[in-house]
């Protein structure tokens, strides 16, 4: 059996009806879709879900569905992150709770917390529940980097079982895969890094375009895992500039955009995310068609 939090998880969107309520008919489309592809494990309530504009009560009902919908199919590592660790520690609770199998908890951001700072947090959220937590190392949106020194001392919480890595930094993501516990799981927090990261011995990704092409990120993380490169280079290629351009404007704006243009969601957003400027929308458009995902195409893809 594969073990929990490898291969390719998605960082699932969350789609709002136009009057801005969370649309769980949506979501369970979304879901069931992601589920038909072979996606190995869903993340709902992440940043891509735009968890900070989400209430309590909208996480927990969130992530309730997504837990009914996958029906022990594949897991649900929930988003339970933020700035203040008292706050985190309820919500990890919740996702708990809501039947959540483990939870992702992004570093705080903006208080640029010490490494020891980071350390007493992450053991109270790990204490706060029995669930793995996985840690999501993200300096471009938090101000906040786990070194390689503070994530090897992190990996001696019990409970703490990998890290999301989205540093950017090769040369640091080169020395997590080396000095990390052999069981500790490196997943990629980017889409264009995944074959990369994984050649160096990252265990899978956590994807904002298995959004938009599930099958194809599923068939590609199995392809490094088999061995199989110039396979996995193939659907890397051909996947890049839909990679690309979801973040031409800040995520999750593009992918949102992109999965209206499929079909599958009303593009609707909270603020102060709003909708892509013109001539985003145009790249965004120009890259779903040359995948043929527009339109009736999106639900094989």
């Amino acid at each position: 059996m594969r073990q929990h939090w490898t291969g390719c998880g998605t960082a699932l969107v969350t789609p709002f009806t136009a009057a801005g309520d969370v649309d769980e008919a949506a979501l369970r489309r979304l879901v069931r879709r992601q589920i038909a592809a072979g996606i190995h494990f869903l993340v709902p309530c992440g940043t891509t879900g735009e968890n900070p504009t989400l209430s309590a009560n909208e996480r927990r009902r969130i992530v309730e569905i997504v837990v009914e919908e996958a029906a022990g199919h594949v897991p649900v590592l929930a988003g339970a992150g933020g700035y203040d660790t008292h706050g985190v520690v309820a919500l990890a609770r919740d996702m708990a709770a809501a039947g959540a199998d483990g939870l992702l908890s992004v570093t705080p951001y903006y208080n640029k917390p010490t490494p020891d700072g980071l350390y007493a947090h992450y053991s109270a959220v790990a204490d706060a529940t029995d669930l793995p937590v996985i840690v999501y190392n993200v300096p471009g949106r938090t101000a906040c980097n786990i070194d390689v020194a503070t994530l090897i001392r992190l990996a001696g919480i019990p409970k703490v079982a990998g890290v999301k890595e989205a540093s950017g930094n090769m040369t640091q993501i080169c020395q997590v895969c080396h000095d990390l516990p052999a069981d500790f799981i490196v997943l990629s927090g980017d889409d264009p890094l995944t074959l990369p990261m994984m050649a160096i011995g990252a265990k899978g990704i956590i994807s904002v375009v298995s959004n938009e092409t599930p099958r194809p990120m599923v068939e590609l993380v199995e392809a490094v895992e088999g061995n199989r490169l110039d396979a996995a280079r193939r659907i890397h290629n051909r996947l890049l500039p839909l990679m690309l351009v979801n973040f031409v404007e800040s995520n999750p704006i593009p992918v949102k955009a992109a999965l209206a243009e499929m079909g599958l969601i009303t593009e609707a957003y909270r603020l102060p995310m709003v909708p892509p400027r013109p001539e985003s929308r145009e790249k965004i458009v120009a890259a779903l068609r040359n995948l043929g995902v527009l339109a009736d195409e999106c639900r094989t893809s």
